[in-house]
């Protein structure tokens, strides 16, 4: 098509059905973490429709014409809102890029995208690189016939990249194998050379990072794909080349050139000429896990000439420091555990997380593998097993998964008999690589190759090293029939774990305490060591391999276990333990209650549904469990449903399978005895969760003393909850921070506390956003209640409401701190504090009480009725005029033996004063701050 010329007077047709019409834009805009889009510009461009999108870009190609390089609509026509931005940062730079955009956005009629364009050019102008007036690129003068090798070399890489999507080329040609796109990796694709806040410019160095399996390599031929077919930044004059280490880590010497004329034979001259352009190359760097060579960090020993012979590792590290073609764009494909390796190489790098399948995704991979009729109970079990699912994550793991459990299924086998942890599914599909008859077993692989491959395997994963070749293979003392079929399986690292008797105490340690995650790639070893520990598991290897898991391993972990409470106690930013992974991955209920005797305190972030039901396996097997402090962050009130007329990724406001485990991880306070502390910390609980909760703490055998809410969602204190103070009549102790309390959770509190079955003696409220008016009633309201000892208030606006709660007859302690008291008050105070019969501690801390109020507080001390003996007036406000009023109080008063007058203004002569009185016989005081 050519180019498009709309009169700038032409009516835009803006659909008023669409979602995203650009004159509706969302006011805030968010991306996933670790997505291409993240600190991206002009991010408002998302929200475009494609009607509008188009139109869009007919009117930027006018803009266009005056440049260097002329773009047409053919270029444009199939670009992504992420390329326009490019395409618009590039031509024009500096804040004309905002002033072309806005001024299109005004000829369009949409005054709410040109806001939004204002807003962020207003925000970012200081950061912005300075405007190059010479802008655009001079592409490649090419003579007769190099256009002809260019094209001819995109269609070659079309042949070899288009078999990534050959369903029967990995791994090792099985035929089952289904390839499913991952639909956020696709979104990902034309956004990953957005230019980025706070300069503005498209990152030079994109770090690709992901697990195992994640789709790495994949995407990365899709972008060659794409570029070849002039789908990728189609207005970029680009030359792609895709590299594995693998071709730069040889034994001989090469130069960077060499290595293009290696992929385009024949072309040395048309090299030439584009390496003379380096900012037009775009070179995607993948299999580092392959690489066996050091990266260098020292800048003397680098490179920047590209024709020069160099060692693979000193040429792999001059590209990714930039040393060497530092205009080319990099796009670097590499696993979470190289990122700390490249990272001191790169400049300013880019970091993008491919995240994998979600649970849309994987339910619809379970239905198109397994097919309608039988998805429903594969999916049931899988999704039964939390940790096995979330391993799903991983597209090439979800197919071994299936293929697996899809085995069990032709034998007749039942699911769970067969398959009781994650572990034995991966035990059963490696042992269908296998020659499955036993005399082709013992005379093909005999136990000592297969030892000596686990021996390879096992020091692989503690040294990082990922991938073996056929030389690693022999050295590991396998015959050639061995090294044969050992290279078709392409995933020997599965059976790394299976040389358990070598590992000593500190391997173990290392295992049980690695954090969970991407990032720690012996999170699952940890869990596949105490997965073959289980029995089943274990008969299974007997079976498959002729060898014997060694069980002697069970002792040498119950060792190690206790060591870990002692060397990290409980973190909350860690989340569920990895030790509550393991040993749930073990699924034998003697062995966890036996390695968590002497488990006292768990501390739990739970943020999806494996972590509910492992914590409720775990904490129902901590018999001597004194004290769970927990975070919800998982979305209770929309959470996935399986049901076997449900939809992909339909939603339902509960799921049975999370609420069942939910259910069981309350029973713990109703079933131990010994737990006597809960905490819940930045928790939203749904109404059935919550409800759930609440009738294990009224449980008849629940024990429960202490219950502190922090930072929870205000909807938590609701009938449920606070009913738990009459509920439960061992409970002794609440403690609500940073919440909003509004009239009614204080009504439903305060008829809780009129309760004859209320035994609360202490009440803590710390900066709960309330009016004074509720701060009232809530202290009338504890005039009949009995059993209260103790009341803590901070960070209360009370203002001058304080007094009712010195009237409260049966009060022990009070705490007023940082409640917006002032000297006015201090008169009440002092007249409910000479009636009180029982006050022992008092703290009027952190309010304005000046030497003005706090002097009724001192000709109180000298008539009280009540055996007070500490007294805290910390940060009031006090000078020295009020020491005379206070030493006279203080010889006056026979009970009191601490005060604390810290942070406030007494000076030299106050404190002068203060020394004298402490040396009068009739002053009592014993502590002094």
């Amino acid at each position: 098509m050519s180019d498009v010329n709309p009169p700038s007077d032409t009516p835009i047709p803006f659909s008023s059905s669409s979602t995203h019409s650009s004159c509706n834009p969302p006011w805030t805009f968010s991306c996933y973490p670790g997505s291409p889009c993240e600190n991206g510009v002009m991010l408002y461009m998302r929200y475009v429709s494609n009607k509008e999108l188009q139109w869009f870009k007919q009117f930027l190609l006018n803009e266009l014409r005056a440049g260097t390089t002329p773009i047409t609509w053919d270029q444009v026509k199939r670009a992504s809102w992420a390329e326009v931005v490019h395409l618009l940062i590039e031509r024009f730079p500096g804040r004309r890029a905002w002033d072309v955009t806005s001024k299109i956005f005004a000829v369009m009629n949409c005054d709410k995208m040109c806001a939004l364009v204002h807003r962020e050019i207003n925000a970012i102008l200081p950061t912005l690189e300075p405007e190059d007036l010479n802008v655009g690129e001079t592409e490649v003068n090419l003579e007769e016939g190099e256009s002809g090798k260019i094209q001819q070399y995109k269609l070659n890489v079309i042949v070899k990249c288009f078999p990534t999507w050959d369903f029967m080329t990995w791994p090792g040609n099985q035929r089952d194998f289904f390839y499913q796109d991952v639909h956020r990796h696709m979104e990902y694709l034309p956004c990953l050379l957005l230019p980025k806040r706070p300069r503005g410019r498209q990152p030079k160095t994109v770090v690709i990072q992901g697990v195992p399996g994640i789709g790495k390599t994949t995407l990365a031929k899709t972008v060659m794909l794409e570029w070849a077919s002039n789908r990728f930044y189609a207005h970029k004059p680009w030359c792609a080349f895709y590299f594995h280490c693998q071709e730069m880590n040889q034994t001989t010497e090469h130069s960077f050139s060499e290595l293009i004329e290696h992929k385009w034979p024949g072309s040395q001259d048309l090299v030439a000429k584009i390496m003379s352009k380096p900012d037009q190359l775009l070179l995607l760097l993948d299999g580092f896990e392959e690489l066996t060579s050091t990266l260098i960090n020292r800048p003397e020993d680098l490179s920047e000439d590209w024709r020069q012979k160099l060692p693979g590792s000193v040429l792999l590290s001059s590209l990714l420091s930039k040393r060497m073609l530092p205009e080319a764009t990099l796009l670097i494909m590499i696993r979470c555990t190289s990122w700390p390796t490249c990272k001191p190489l790169l400049k300013r790098p880019s970091l993008v997380t491919l995240p994998g399948f979600n649970t849309t995704e994987k339910i619809k991979y379970f239905q198109m593998y397994f097919g309608y009729g039988e998805t429903d109970r594969v999916l049931s079990f899988a999704m039964e097993n939390t940790i096995l699912f979330s391993m799903c994550q991983v597209p090439v793991v979800c197919w071994m998964v299936c293929s697996g459990l899809k085995q069990q299924m032709e034998r007749g086998n039942n699911l769970t008999q067969a398959c009781p942890n994650a572990t034995s599914v991966f035990v059963r599909y490696i042992s269908s690589l296998f020659p499955t008859r036993a005399e082709n077993f013992s005379r093909k692989i005999h136990q000592a190759q297969l030892e000596g491959l686990c021996h390879l395997a096992a020091d692989g994963m503690w040294h990082r090293q990922w991938v073996f070749g056929k030389e690693d293979l022999e050295e590991a003392k396998l015959d050639q029939m061995g090294v044969a079929a050992f290279l078709g399986m392409s995933v020997l690292r599965r059976i790394a774990v299976q040389n358990f008797h070598v590992l000593s105490h500190m391997n173990i340690q290392r295992l049980i305490a690695s954090p969970r995650g991407s990032k720690s790639y012996l999170s699952h070893m940890g869990l596949f060591l105490f997965g073959f520990l289980n029995g089943t598991c274990a008969l299974a290897v007997e079976q498959s391999f002729r060898c014997k898991v060694s069980f002697n391993n069970k002792r040498k972990l119950l060792k190690v276990i206790p060591l870990l409470q002692k060397c990290e106690p409980p973190s909350l930013c860690s989340g569920v333990p990895q030790l509550f992974y393991c040993l749930h991955e073990i699924r034998e209920e003697a062995f966890v209650s036996q390695a968590l005797n002497g488990y006292h305190k768990a501390v739990l972030k739970i943020g999806n549904s494996k972590d509910v039901q492992v914590s409720a396996f775990c904490l129902k097997r901590c018999e001597h469990l004194q004290e769970v402090e927990l975070t919800v962050t998982l979305n209770l009130k929309n959470v996935w449903k399986l049901s076997s007329g449900s939809r992909p990724g339909s939603e339902a406001p509960e799921s049975k399978e999370l609420h069942c485990w939910w259910q069981d991880l309350c029973s713990v306070f109703a079933t131990n005895d010994k737990l006597e502390v809960l905490t819940l910390t930045n928790s939203a609980l749904g109404p059935p969760f919550l409800k759930a909760l609440a009738a294990a703490l009224k449980h008849p055998q629940c024990k429960l003393q202490k219950l502190l809410l922090r930072r929870v969602n205000s909807t938590m204190l609701n009938q449920d909850l606070i009913g738990v103070l009459m509920g439960n009549e061992h409970l002794r102790y609440l403690e609500i921070q940073h919440v909003e309390v509004e009239s009614n959770v204080v009504k439903l509190l305060c008829k809780a506390l009129r309760s004859p079955r209320c035994r609360l003696q202490c009440l803590r409220l710390e900066d709960c956003l309330a009016t004074p008016r509720i701060w009232t009633d809530l202290g009338s309201n504890l005039q009949v209640n009995r059993h209260l000892k103790t009341l803590i208030l901070t960070k209360n606006s009370l203002e001058n409401c304080g007094a009712c709660y010195l009237s409260v007859a049966q009060l022990e302690r009070l705490s007023i701190e940082n409640c917006n008291l002032t000297q006015l008050s201090c008169e009440s105070l002092a007249s409910c504090l000479r009636k009180s019969k029982m006050m022992t501690h008092l703290s009027l801390a952190e309010n304005a009480l000046k030497d003005e109020g706090v002097k009724h507080i001192w000709n109180a001390l000298s008539h009280l009725r009540c055996p007070l003996q500490r007294l805290v007036l910390r940060k009031c406000d006090l000078t020295f005029n009020c020491c005379q009023d206070m030493i006279s109080a203080l010889c006056k008063n026979k009970t009191l033996k601490s005060l604390d007058l810290s942070f406030n203004s007494l000076k030299d002569d106050g404190v002068i004063l203060l020394c004298e009185a402490l040396k009068n016989p009739d002053c009592t005081l014993q502590i002094l701050e």
